[in-house]
């Protein structure tokens, strides 16, 4: 185990040294000018050429790539082009809200997409079989964009039962401990921010979660209904076993690798989807603050922030690798 989890890390080097090159030559093929963007439409030729020389801008992109990889392997991830501002001080500061829409949507996929699947199971070709893959059809196929779009107007403009964007409210007092509000409001014992903090999540969570819920809710159903299948399951429903530990620990349990495999990829993929929640809700996480830097040319921030996500990429796949041996003793990393 030790070793296999050694030599991922180490193939951690080569995967993000891949996706630096990448996202470096496609940023630097969108068309624009960050010295354009700074200083407008009106600036000389003289005045843009001066800041592409302070930027570095006018540098061959060898050059400007050797630099940024430098000053990576030092750990530093650079400072804004337009800011000026350290990249790692606001990755810091936005990171824990973009991991706690991102885990708070996670969460709801992975409860209501698993019982879902396993009611859906046990009870194929019911009523509720066919309305909830109905439902997963829909999910699957739901623009986020849309979604949310349309959960504002409901829910905000319509009703005006939860807050349209933002993650607390202006009146809401909160004493940050570790910027995750939901538990920074439980440690602190502050239940109106929790409360505020709840609904402020709850519409960004659903439309970031609906498309993992309905993917997970459909490989539970197709897995478990594998499994009832077997002969160990025939064998326990004859010795006569109470019908919900038939189902959730011997059945569930034995179809939960596919289910599991693919909880670590949509939590991953979640991770670039917020990129468009965090826009329509206006949520002041990652995502949004690589949306910006993509309207404004902001190449450094834009670069260390997709290398970031995909380190957590990799580490989330690492550790749902290393949840296999709970789920499947039988399994061995030589």
């Amino acid at each position: 185990m030790v070793k296999y989890i050694i030599r991922r890390v180490l193939l951690l080097i080569p995967v993000l040294f891949g996706v630096s090159i990448l996202t470096f030559s496609l940023l630097h093929m969108i068309p624009g000018d960050p010295a354009r963007s700074m200083l407008g439409e009106k600036a000389t030729e003289t005045q843009l050429e001066l800041l592409r020389e302070e930027l570095g801008l006018n540098e061959p992109l060898t050059a400007q790539y050797g630099k940024y990889i430098g000053n990576i392997l030092q750990g530093d991830l650079g400072n804004s082009i337009q800011s000026k501002e350290s990249i790692t001080t606001e990755l810091m500061s936005r990171l824990p809200a973009t991991m706690e829409l991102t885990i708070f949507a996670m969460c709801l996929a992975i409860i209501v997409g698993i019982l879902a699947g396993v009611i859906a199971a046990v009870k194929q070709y019911s009523w509720f079989d066919n309305l909830s893959m109905t439902g997963a059809l829909f999910g699957v196929s739901m623009p986020i964009f849309w979604l949310g779009l349309m959960m504002i107007l409901l829910f905000s403009v319509i009703l005006g039962l939860l807050p349209p964007s933002g993650r607390l409210a202006t009146n809401t007092e909160l004493n940050t401990i570790t910027n995750f509000y939901l538990l920074d409001s439980l440690l602190t014992g502050n239940f109106k921010a929790f409360k505020d903090t709840f609904f402020h999540l709850l519409m960004p969570g659903i439309a970031l979660g609906t498309i993992p819920m309905a993917i997970i809710a459909r490989m539970t159903r197709s897995s478990m209904l594998e499994v009832m299948r077997e002969d160990y399951i025939r064998s326990a429903n004859a010795k006569g076993l109470k019908k919900h530990i038939v189902i959730f620990q011997h059945a569930l349990k034995n179809a939960f690798l596919p289910v599991l495999t693919v909880i670590g990829l949509q939590f991953g993929l979640l991770l670039g989807g917020a990129v468009l929640t965090e826009t329509i809700f206006s949520w002041p996480g990652v995502g949004r603050y690589v949306y910006q830097a993509v309207l404004q040319r902001d190449y450094p921030i834009v670069q260390s922030t997709i290398l970031v996500i995909a380190a957590i990429f990799v580490f989330v796949n690492l550790i749902t690798d290393i949840l296999y041996k709970y789920f499947d003793p039988r399994i061995r990393y030589d």
